[in-house]
């Protein structure tokens, strides 16, 4: 290991200290280069270190997608674009229907006509254990001021247990996903367990369940996104795990 590094990783641990215990006047640290740091804790550090960026996202690759808020209805048709952006309502509600696919891709990038967007993104969580096989970040952005909440929704197949007859009913999770846009700068937080997941109780005993997007128990599934002047929310999928049971 360069000195260089130990002597980052050095720093790092001090401040780690001096965060999770109280130090008195005569216990300051002046020189960080005689702090005996060893290499596996240097390698972790400098790998911390190197999987986020200032902005609260992680390193790597991911596919971006900007959810852009408009005061006036687009006409366009905006179908199989392969764009990066989705039109919303800048005020009131949009449906964004969710279509499993093996890539993310924009398949109707126009939400504010009468039949909503629609955004292919791949089964999150195959197995349903609460560790997905990506994870998605969001941050608001442009000029502050505005806010919205975006709740996953599907159809259930009612009482008969049986889809597409009278009784189906649209559900919505009990998690919702709210973003506001304040002065200062923004950052991406880890979203997965609110976008990827729709919690609900769906055999009525009063318990929530989990059901990952896609889940056989329903079908139909969308993001309801409920837009009070947000012009921009920055959403970034990246290939990692998330445990969204802690």
């Amino acid at each position: 290991m360069t000195k260089r590094l130990r002597l980052l990783a050095a720093s790092l641990f001090a401040l780690t200290m001096t965060s999770t215990m109280w130090l008195g006047c005569s216990d300051t640290l002046t020189d960080f280069t005689e702090i005996e740091v060893d290499d596996a804790l240097v390698a972790e550090l400098s790998s911390q270190l190197l999987k986020t960026t200032g902005n609260g996202a992680p390193n790597g690759a991911h596919f971006n997608l900007n959810l852009i808020g408009v005061s006036k209805d687009k006409s366009a048709a905006m179908d199989d674009n392969n764009g990066h952006r989705i039109f919303v309502k800048l005020y009131g509600n949009t449906k964004i229907y969710l279509a499993e696919g093996d890539d993310f891709d924009v398949l109707d990038a126009n939400g504010t006509d009468g039949n909503g967007a629609r955004f292919q993104l791949p089964n999150p969580d195959p197995d349903n254990d609460g560790m997905t096989v990506y994870s998605v970040y969001a941050r608001p952005l442009g000029k502050w001021g505005g806010s919205g909440a975006i709740t996953p929704c599907a159809t259930a197949a009612g009482e008969d247990g049986v889809f597409d007859t009278v009784d189906d009913e649209e559900v919505c999770s009990m998690t919702v996903l709210t973003v506001e846009r304040t002065k200062g700068k923004s950052h991406f937080q880890n979203v997965s367990k609110y976008l990827l997941y729709v919690n609900v109780d769906l055999d009525g005993d009063g318990v929530t369940e989990r059901y990952n997007l896609f889940n056989d128990a329903m079908q139909d599934y969308l993001w309801s996104y409920d837009n009070q002047g947000l012009k921009l929310v920055q959403l970034r999928f990246y290939e990692e795990s998330t445990d969204v049971t802690l």
